[in-house]
């Protein structure tokens, strides 16, 4: 589930929120499971993975990640990102373009604060994106810092929360004969122009 707060009051976000509440009515599995695309100046590379989205805060977009990961070079290099979402149960597709930046620190201590234990663990033992042997010696280094650490852990400097506002929207409806529906919302200087896209 995604944390929605104060959401944006603002045509694209309503929308967001009822084709959102339709998706849990429906019981998508994965409703937080974002894709984010990134391109890497230095690398010359677009990336892509699926990340957890874990808020929405008035027009600000919330995941979490290690800040030495391949996605956080690409965002230091590059902080236009494209993001995807996909709910199957209601044929649904949320394209959207935006610009990404870090969290406050507070905020992802906070944050930090309210993950289980284990995961904490998870984000203390391994170097996401580096490599190493084998699984097996992710798994010995999980489980020897499981042993190893307290319970209240801090929040590690290389670990927090990414936050991106949207400037762009697509609403893609899936119909009989791909006769789809593709509504746009594009922000120019505040504003959001609405459009529709042929299919």
């Amino acid at each position: 589930m995604i944390e929605i707060n104060n959401l944006n009051n603002s045509k694209p976000y309503d929308l967001f929120q009822k084709y959102y509440d339709k998706a849990c009515i429906n019981k998508q599995s994965n409703v937080d499971a974002i894709l984010v695309s990134s391109f890497n100046n230095l690398d010359n590379e677009v990336n892509s993975r699926f990340v957890n989205l874990k808020y929405i805060i008035n027009n600000e977009w919330i995941f979490f990640s290690n800040y030495q990961s391949q996605k956080s070079k690409d965002f230091d290099t590059h902080n236009q990102i494209a993001a995807n979402l996909y709910w199957n149960s209601i044929h649904l597709q949320i394209r959207i373009k935006a610009n990404i930046f870090k969290t406050k620190k507070d905020f992802s201590d906070i944050h930090f604060k309210k993950r289980s234990h284990k995961k904490n663990i998870l984000a203390l033992s391994s170097m996401q994106s580096k490599t190493i042997d084998n699984y097996n010696s992710v798994v010995d280094n999980y489980n020897k810092a499981l042993k190893l650490k307290e319970n209240n852990l801090s929040r590690p400097e290389y670990w927090g929360g990414y936050s991106f506002i949207p400037y762009y929207f697509e609403f893609w409806s899936g119909n009989e004969y791909r006769l789809n529906k593709r509504e746009v919302f594009e922000n120019k200087d505040g504003l959001w122009n609405n459009y529709i896209l042929q299919p």
